[in-house]
């Protein structure tokens, strides 16, 4: 049985767009596409959607491929870009703050020690800063990564203890206001300080912080 990218395709455009009518889309038409699904399914031995309710909703064993579909994907559009026989950039992801004070001077840097090889910082703000969707070839992360197929090199270690209680955000802006309206005190790099500025926050050192 011969599975290819139109297979991937199918099943993002199903992931997507939660109805296999909607996603029809495609030039492949419903029934085909509900074939397409199907072949899809009997190779991997995986049931990838549930099909029991009117909107369908990706199986856990669904969700894991969509983020192995979407890298394989990238990887051969990236492949067959007639741009990247040139100079292909390094991109390097992270999720904010990048390295604080060290980023311009990084980038002075590898542009004087490596000018044939660009390097482009992209903040994308996910757990893996792109890396699982192949957005980015390398990223500057934060916290533990459990997620398969990554290699990862500490750079700094923080402290291991832990508040008892705290309040869970999704991004930079929601922490911001949480301790600008008195919910919490925040804890976080050097790089933040000179990135980052809110008129309700002050910023003071840890003196006695770990590295």
């Amino acid at each position: 049985m011969a599975i290819g990218l139109r297979h991937l395709r199918a099943f993002l455009a199903i992931a997507e767009e939660g109805n296999v009518t909607r996603a029809a889309r495609l030039p492949l038409g419903q029934p085909a596409l509900s074939r397409t699904l199907r072949r899809l399914e009997d190779h991997l031995g995986a049931r990838l959607v549930d099909r029991s309710t009117h909107h369908l909703e990706l199986t856990a064993e669904g969700h894991v491929f969509r983020d192995k579909a979407l890298t394989a994907l990238a990887a051969v559009e990236t492949a067959l870009d007639p741009r990247e026989l040139r100079s292909r950039p390094l991109r390097l992801g992270h999720t904010w703050a990048a390295l604080g004070d060290h980023t311009i001077p990084l980038l002075r840097r590898w542009d004087r020690t490596r000018p044939g090889t660009p390097l482009d910082l992209l903040r994308v703000d996910d757990r893996t800063a792109g890396l699982t969707h192949g957005k980015v070839d390398a990223a500057l992360l934060r916290g533990a990564v459990a997620t398969a197929g990554l290699r990862t090199e500490p750079l700094l270690s923080p402290a291991t203890d832990r508040p008892v209680a705290t309040i869970e955000v999704t991004n930079t802006d929601e922490w911001f206001i949480a301790i600008a309206a008195g919910r919490a005190v925040g804890v976080s790099t050097s790089a933040t300080p000179s990135n980052h500025t809110h008129p309700s926050l002050v910023y003071r050192p840890l003196a006695d912080a770990d590295t």
